[in-house]
């Protein structure tokens, strides 16, 4: 089975073609700040990044005929359970009109797989969208009732990780009880349950800050923040989504040379020692949402190569359960595993309505 996979990025579009289980090829395409400058929403970049994936096959001699799936990564939509879904009317509609959770690059990845594929005949799929939604009732409660909590997470990463480690230690996923953390530009921790993830923490709205994002914030002092004319309601989402975390407490959202400048830059080193407690703190809280029966620990991300700051969390939680680093991010495989197990027959695609 010849499968493109397709991942849409805030800055990136990465491209890959496989050949079952094995890559044949992989390509990050970088976009410049001056190119996705001239678009106003994440929909209005579809001809730009489209353009860019048929130039990138072109480049590598690759006959889009010779497909079997096309795979794009899934978005904040609503609300849906893990799974290979494929690409619907009703997906696309919701897609084009707005009718999602956050207007996020992602989105349009079933649309550029579905626009690749319907010619040729053949199926689009999405895997593990953002909004992978399997909490328990109790973790939708928040203290105020018109402020429901919402799953949004780094699912695919997160999942395909899961499996990995189920594949490693001859445990089944659905057999065991994991807290497992993606640390990148936005920060996932969340809590599986017998192959359920059963609550996460929102990188949007909580949880440790991030190289980009502000994380937990004291929500007194954002109320007065927010009506203190100082912002526009866009200039402090931006704030809060896209310059906080370490963009704000030390002016650059580069993990590495926030660590290598520690030894010499007291506020860097207060700095990743506060992001190291805030992860470790939540890994201790969504133990906690496991009764502390926790089978193993898995990071991954790209912040997971900083072997330091591995070490640093590992002090905090390796009492909880052994923690497993599994650096950086394999979005396009598990795109690509997704679409396999339906071609495959061992898992039937799920129906988006």
């Amino acid at each position: 089975m010849k499968i493109l996979a397709i991942n849409p990025g805030a800055t990136s579009t990465k491209v890959a073609v496989y050949e079952d289980e094995k890559p044949l090829f992989e390509e990050v395409i970088r976009h410049t700040a001056e190119e996705l400058g001239q678009f106003e929403r994440t929909n209005d970049q579809h001809t730009f990044r489209s353009d860019t994936i048929r130039e990138c096959l072109k480049k590598h001699n690759f006959d889009i005929a010779a497909l079997d799936a096309v795979v794009g990564r899934g978005g904040p939509f609503k609300p849906l359970v893990s799974g290979t879904y494929k690409v619907n009317e009703a997906m696309k509609s919701d897609v084009e009109n707005g009718n999602v959770q956050a207007d996020h690059i992602s989105n349009i990845g079933c649309l550029l797989a579905d626009e690749i594929a319907q010619p040729l005949g053949i199926p689009a799929f999405i895997v593990d969208p953002v909004s992978v939604d399997e909490f328990d009732d109790v973790a939708y409660v928040s203290g105020i009732e018109e402020l429901p909590r919402v799953s949004l997470s780094h699912a695919l990463n997160i999942k395909m990780i899961a499996k990995r480690y189920a594949r490693e230690t001859g445990k089944k996923y659905d057999e065991s009880n994991l807290v497992i953390v993606h640390l990148g530009g936005g920060i996932s921790v969340t809590a599986h349950r017998a192959g359920q993830m059963i609550d996460v923490s929102n990188a949007n709205d909580g949880g440790p800050f991030s190289p980009q994002r502000c994380g937990q914030l004291p929500v007194t002092g954002l109320v007065k923040l927010c009506y203190s004319g100082k912002y526009a309601e866009k200039e402090l989402m931006g704030k809060l989504l896209k310059r906080g975390g370490f963009s704000d407490l030390v002016g650059s959202d580069n993990v590495v040379e926030i660590s290598s400048r520690r030894k010499t830059d007291a506020k860097c080193d207060l700095a990743v020692r506060a992001f190291v407690y805030q992860v470790a703190k939540e890994i201790g809280a969504y133990a906690s949402a496991l009764k502390g029966e926790v089978d193993a620990i898995l990071i991954t991300g790209g912040i997971a190569f900083n072997d330091d700051i591995m070490r640093e969390i590992g002090d905090y939680v390796e009492w909880i359960a052994p923690v497993r680093i599994y650096p950086g991010e394999d979005e396009l495989e598990g795109l690509v595993m997704g679409a396999l197990r339906v071609l495959n027959g061992e898992e039937a695609p799920k129906d988006y309505a």
